[in-house]
This record gives structure tokens, sequence and C-alpha cells, in this order.
């Protein structure tokens, strides 16, 4: 699920590469390497921050700077598995129709007021409320929130939901309630200045197009940051933030690497490549509405004629694995069905599977995100394979706004894309396959996968929800309702000066998340 979510705005800037910005203390564009102070910690991004709502924001970029500033209920660990943040402990009535949360009693807001209760409740009805953002759309069950106490929150559920705990403690972000509460829209409220944060760093300095500055919060009731100082840089692309790198003017990348840098870094000495696995995953949907992709014969002649190992070994140049053609993939082993296997690359049988369905001469279009990296190589190896089945597929690569506006109003034949977190399978596959979904782009409409999915997110527990969400799976990948090419494994490049950095899978957390920044230091 795109961050913000699920679909990540990555703003594209025309700086040029000399016109990088400096940073005091580093070496700005004279090209002169020079160390950085052990108590500022710089981070390479090529993105600006496009909206300091965290509600609302939704690039990459956002959610970096915003996760600093406003406390979620729980973060996650390396497993994907949540733990404390906000939130010190939680749990369902033995119905499943409420659960509860309870709270730190120690975080305090910039301006001197106590985080409290009031302000989870008022965050999390404004987007009920407002109706906006992903958040929305998995927390469908609540009916009502209540401050029980400054530390306690009850949320009274229309129906038992055992995913709902996990998405608002993970995805809702805790805003405080006496600054957003005066706006007329919360979800049209800019939050440009004046910020009123809570969390391990606070955003003191903007230089649009060249540098985030955020300081230390002494006292941050999870554990003061170690280091002083965190500043964002901005850079147009990659290629210069591997420079800048190498030339001591960074310390982090903090987008994860392609896999061609990935590979070309491997074995510089001054830099550490952090091993992060992806909650998503990559993917072909067809637009199961349009004729004729909505024979399913047709959408399993295209999975055929895909080659899987080529486009994992070429295209990631290794730096990813097979899902077994399933929504539930290896990084979440809980949930994964060992019995799932692989679509074969077979042209032969596409072409017996197309005459069965009487086409002949199949021609589509596949739209996917030019500024993709990884979709960019591997495009046209799925153009091609397809040839050798006699399919021809056009490629329309797009400028992000339009692909994301065709994705939305389901204008294509074949989307290639790929999720950034699908950490909670009844919930990811509510949103993503059943009638309806708010990120439903293939327009998947099947009762029985609605059935299954609703069972699921009912079971408060992984053993309850686990049969019926593994046949739901079965179901998607029979039917071709996503083609899973590959999980990735991600990259994130720093200096060894550093260490101490906590990363967590999918590519929006990586090693840019409020727990591993609080617990990064200078190496030795």
């Amino acid at each position: 699920m795109r961050r913000g979510v699920l679909l990540a705005a990555l703003a594209a800037l025309t700086l040029s590469a000399a016109c990088a910005p400096s940073v005091p203390g580093s070496s700005g564009s004279s090209g002169g390497q020079q160390s950085a102070p052990s108590d500022r910690l710089t981070i390479g991004t090529t993105a600006d921050v496009l909206n300091y709502n965290p509600l609302v924001g939704n690039s990459r970029t956002d959610s970096w700077v915003t996760n600093l500033m406003y406390p979620h209920l729980t973060q996650m660990d390396m497993t994907g598995k949540r733990v404390p943040y906000l939130a010190t402990e939680w749990s369902y009535a033995e119905d499943g129709k409420s659960a509860t949360v309870r709270l730190r009693d120690d975080m305090k807001w910039s301006d001197g007021k106590p985080v409290t209760a009031d302000d989870v409740v008022f965050s999390v009805m404004t987007v009920k409320k407002e109706n906006f953002g992903v958040v929305a759309g998995l927390i469908t069950a609540l009916d009502e929130a209540v401050a029980v106490s400054p530390t306690e929150v009850r949320f009274d559920l229309t129906r038992p939901d055992g995913t709902f705990l996990d998405n608002v403690g993970f995805w809702l972000p805790v805003v405080p309630k006496h600054v957003f509460e005066k706006a007329p829209s919360v979800q049209k409220f800019a939050n440009d200045s004046d910020w009123v944060s809570a969390g391990p760093f606070k955003l003191t300095k903007v230089e649009r197009g060249q540098r985030y500055v955020m300081e230390r919060v002494d006292g941050f009731g999870p554990g003061t940051p170690a280091v002083k100082e965190v500043v964002f840089r901005v850079f147009p692309d990659v290629n210069t933030e591997v420079l800048a790198l190498r030339n001591g003017e960074i310390d982090v990348i903090g987008n994860v690497l392609p896999p061609a840098t990935a590979a070309e870094l491997k074995n510089d000495p001054s830099v550490k490549q952090e091993q992060i696995p992806s909650l998503g995953w990559a993917h072909l949907q067809y637009n199961v509405k349009r004729k004729p992709l909505d024979d399913v014969r047709v959408r399993q002649a295209l999975a055929h004629a895909v080659d899987y190992e080529a486009i994992r070994n070429i295209a990631l140049k290794g730096y990813a694995k097979s899902s077994n053609s399933s929504v539930l993939t290896p990084s979440l082993p809980e949930w994964a069905d060992p019995a799932s296997k692989e679509y074969t690359f077979d042209p032969a049988l596409s072409k017996q599977l197309l005459a069965q369905a009487g086409v002949s001469d199949l021609s589509l279009s596949m739209i996917y995100d030019q500024a993709d990296p990884n979709i960019a190589r591997w495009a046209p190896m799925v153009r091609d394979s397809a040839k050798q089945a006699g399919i021809t597929i056009k490629l329309q690569g797009l400028e992000r706004n339009t692909y994301v506006d065709k994705s939305l109003k389901h204008d294509f034949d074949i989307y290639a894309g790929s999720w950034a977190i699908m950490d909670n399978p009844p919930a990811n596959l509510g949103l993503a396959f059943k009638t309806g979904g708010y990120i439903n782009y293939g327009q998947v409409s099947d009762p029985k996968l609605d059935a299954l999915i609703d069972e699921a997110q009912k079971a408060l527990s992984v053993e309850e929800a686990k049969p019926p969400i593994q046949e739901a799976a079965r179901l998607i990948r029979d039917q071709v309702y996503d083609n899973v090419l590959y999980v990735e494994t991600f990259n994130v490049a720093h200096n060894t000066k550093w260490t101490g950095f906590k990363p967590m899978p999918s590519e929006l957390l990586s090693i840019v998340n409020p727990l591993s920044l609080a617990a990064a230091k200078p190496a030795g």
C-alpha cells in the first residue's frame, strides 16, 4: 500500500547538478571533501515536501519529515510487527466490537501542552468525518472514538474488525487538536508554518528546493535522539546523491538505491548498504471490465507470457525474489501459503489459452510511471516476452500525475506498478480487491472473494484470519486478479561513519524513520 500512502507522489525537481545546495559543514558545490560535524546527520532526498499536513501529505519526503514531527500510536520492527510508540498497549473486547488503546503520559507538543487521548480522538474522527485519505478506507468499521481518560482511548466499532488496531495504530498520524481544530477543514489545512509537533525532531528551517533543517527534541518521551540535528538536502537525482555521499556532503541517501546503483556501490569501503525486505510487491493488473480481459483465460495467457526470472535477474540485478505469484508474499511468513507456485513462462501455453478464448491478434496498452527506474527497465521486457506469445503490448510511460489519474479512473488495459506496504493482508486485500475497494484499480468484483475477505477481517487473530485469507489469495492468483512479479530487496546507503540505524521493511520507512533516526550515532 503506497504511503499516503498508497500512491506516493514523488515531486520531480528541475534543479541541475551544478545547483546542488550546500549546508554548513559540507563541501557545497566546490567538490572538495569535508567532514560534517558528528552532531548533524544529513540525508539526501530527490523531492521537496509537498504537504506539511501529515493527515494529507503523500510524497515520500512528506512522510519522512512529518513522521519525525507527529507521533503514531505504534511503529514497526524489521519483521513488520507493531511495536509501542505513543501507545503502550492495545486490545480488543471479547466480542470484537470495541478496542482500547493506552497511551504514554510523558509526550508533549512543542508548545508545552501534553499529548492526550483527546488528540487521538480528534485525529481519527476528523479523518472519518471528512472522509479523506487511505486511513479513511482502513477504518470503515469505526463508529466512535472516545477519550476514556487522558491516557486511554476506546474505539467503538460497528462490526468486529481484527485489522482495525493494526491500521489505526500504524497509519494514523496524531495531530494537536488545539491547533488543527481551528481550521474550517482539516483536509484543506496547509500547516505550512508555526508548527506545533511532538516527535523526536522539530522542523526549524525550510529552504524549498534545497534543505529542511530539524532540531533534536530534548526529553522526548520514547528517548532523546543521539544526534542534535537532521538535515534533508534536496538533489535532482540519485546519481547526484551518490556523488554527494561519496564526497562526504551527505551521510544517508534516503530513497532506496536502484539495483544497478546498489551493485556499483557494493565494494565502496566508505559506504554501507542496509538491505531491507519489501512488504509490498511489483505487479501487473489487468482491467477485468474491458474485453477480452474479462475472460480469465486471456488473463492467464498474459500471466504465462511474462519471464519472471529474467525480470528479477536482469532488471533487478538479483535484488528481488519470487512471490510465488501470490499476494501473500514471503516477507510475511505467518501469512504466506507454501502451496502457491509461480506462473510458468510458457508462450506456447499462452497461445493455447488465447485460442480457447477465441482471441487472436491481441493488442493491449500498458501504463507505467516513467520516473520509476525499476519499472522503466522491466516494462520493455514484459512487452518483448509477450511478443513470443503473439501478444502486442504498447507501452505508455507516463508522467506521475497522469499515471495516477489514469489508475484511479481505470483508464488502462494493463497497469504496471508496485505497492510499498501491504503488511496486513485482510485489510490490504480489502482495499485492493473487494468490490469498490479504494485501490481496486483492476475493477475486480467477485462475491466469493468479497465474502472471504470479510470473513478474514472479522477475525481477531492471525490464526482465525489465515484460512479465509489464504483461500482469497488463491482465488486472486487463479483468476489472475493480480499478477505479482517479485518482492524487491531494497538497498539503502549511508556513510560508514554512522551506525545505530534501525531498518524497517519497505522503501517508505527504510532507515529514515523515527526510531532509526533517533538511534543513529557516529560510529566508534
